[in-house]
């Protein structure tokens, strides 16, 4: 058997939007440092994602000196939005999901931008990492946090996974369709779902429970076009008590620190 390595690393620095690879990346309580620390909301304070809005994954982001940079891949407009840590602007109670939290929006004219390219009114809101969102008491154990994720502040899926599923389908779709943080190479395929305790290179995670899958997922990331699948398949051999799963919700327990493309993956 081939060890399990830690192939890709992904951030997703606007929720629901595309994501950015990156070689390495700091481990905080909320989630990878950078992800998901911003959204769009609506005029009555709700989460927008991809399920209403297909084409949010039409926009590219990246990050440079200058901030991050986001592109409107259809029109190509841009927007350069100041990513520092600390901002503050006007504060908001915002919803995502049961969830009420307290965002900031740091420029009108970041939430102007956005509410003219998607086509809705909206604002751009930012999550001060000093701000409280607990995860599910229920799978909780030490009261941990999440950043403006679904609901927990890592995901892993494995490689192997993807290959099983791609080979049922007509046309494969690609890991981006799931919004992995991490994915592993080796192993068999959804093996990930019985973690309980594993390392990644030194920085020990526990297994929160298997993701429950959605609509996003049949959102094509090129296009922003919605189709069945994956989710048609995925609910014929992946689906137990009415929900289907794919990838398995973590919780780091080592913080701070640094964890990498090329990390050896262990069980504890």
């Amino acid at each position: 058997m081939s060890p399990l390595t830690l192939s890709e690393i992904w951030i997703y620095p606007i929720k629901s939007f595309a994501g950015i690879r990156v070689k390495q990346a700091k481990l905080k309580q909320k989630g990878l440092e950078g992800d998901r620390r911003w959204m769009l909301m609506d005029e009555t304070g709700r989460f927008i994602t991809q399920r209403e809005h297909p084409n949010l994954a039409l926009f590219d982001l990246s990050i440079d000196n200058a901030g991050l940079l986001v592109v409107n891949r259809i029109t190509q407009q841009k927007l350069v939005v100041d990513n520092h840590s600390t901002l503050t602007g006007t504060e908001y109670a915002a919803t995502i999901w049961d969830d009420e939290v307290k965002v900031v929006e740091p420029d009108m004219k970041y939430s102007n931008w956005f509410s003219k390219q998607v086509g809705i009114a909206c604002k751009l809101v930012f999550f001060p990492e000093t701000n409280v969102r607990n995860v599910d008491p229920k799978y909780a154990s030490n009261q941990e946090q999440v950043s403006l994720a679904d609901g927990y502040p890592y995901l892993i899926i494995g490689q192997s996974s993807l290959n099983d599923l791609n080979s049922r389908l007509e046309v494969p779709v690609t890991m981006q369709r799931f919004r992995p943080n991490f994915v592993f190479t080796g192993g068999e395929a959804f093996e990930e779902d019985g973690w309980q305790h594993f390392k990644i290179g030194a920085n020990l995670f526990r297994g929160v429970k298997r993701c429950a899958r959605c609509v996003l997922t049949t959102v094509n990331p090129q296009t922003g076009e919605k189709g069945s699948e994956p989710l048609l398949t995925l609910s014929k051999y992946r689906k137990e008590e009415n929900k289907i799963f794919f990838g398995q919700n973590v919780i780091a327990l080592s913080l701070e620190n640094l964890i990498s493309e090329g990390d050896e993956i262990t069980m504890e």
